[in-house]
């Protein structure tokens, strides 16, 4: 993996003589690899998504949220590449979590809580630019009205939950959808991404452990716009 051209010179001599592994790959091309204690998070120039606002976020994050420390950002002829620290924990979508999914399904709407719980007032108007989460496209009609709006994560699909070894939500990863919006955004792309990693019948616990009654209309609503800005 370490003579593949698209990972930046810059990444593999990040730990001399520590093979780069591949343990992400996403739908847009991005791969994220493992160095020793880091993880080098790499996206190519072809596609909407831009690291600089991932790193702006993870920095405005660190301190109020669990999340990665970024150590370094770069651009290559290729692509861009964000190197961060590891965090505690495993991924929802886990071997361990996969065979207990009740205990991740309890974490993942924990830690949307947690977001969801962060101060407003606080966050730079100008992160959320950019973020599919405030978008309006015509073709979906009328935006449902934001009675409360909290911070969104922007991409709460269930791999994105850290889980530690007890079974409690340690952090997050992946904010480049970073935005102050509706949290229903997040919760309609969650509880959907629970079907994709743990098959149907998981839906009903998540919205119970988050504390909500589900709304159909937002939740279609969201899902739909994910669909269409994906």
């Amino acid at each position: 993996m370490s003579s593949d051209e698209s990972i930046p010179e810059e990444v593999l001599v990040l730990e001399p003589g520590v093979e780069p592994v591949l343990v992400w790959v996403n739908e847009l091309g991005g791969r994220t690899f493992r160095v020793g204690e880091r993880f080098i998070k790499w996206n190519p120039h072809a596609t909407r998504i831009d690291l600089r606002r991932e790193v702006a976020n993870l920095r405005w994050l660190s301190g109020r949220h669990p999340v990665p420390e970024v150590l370094a950002f770069g651009s290559a002829d290729t692509g861009q590449w964000m190197i961060t620290a590891a965090l505690r924990g495993e991924s929802a979508i886990a071997e361990r979590w996969l065979d207990e999914p009740d205990v991740a399904v309890r974490a993942i709407a924990s830690g949307l809580r947690a977001v969801h719980s962060l101060d407003i007032g606080q966050f730079p108007s100008s992160l959320s630019a950019a973020s599919w989460v405030i978008r309006t496209p015509e073709e979906l009609g009328a935006r449902p009205e934001v009675s409360e709006p909290v911070l969104v994560h922007g991409d709460a699909c269930a791999p994105n939950t850290l889980i530690g070894a007890d079974g409690n939500f340690v952090g997050h990863v992946d904010f480049v959808d970073l935005a102050v919006g509706d949290r229903w955004a997040d919760l309609a792309v969650a509880s959907m991404s629970l079907d994709w990693n743990y098959g149907e019948g998981h839906q009903d616990a998540f919205f119970d452990a988050y504390g909500i009654e589900p709304d159909p209309m937002r939740i279609a609503y969201y899902r739909s716009l994910w669909d269409l800005e994906s």
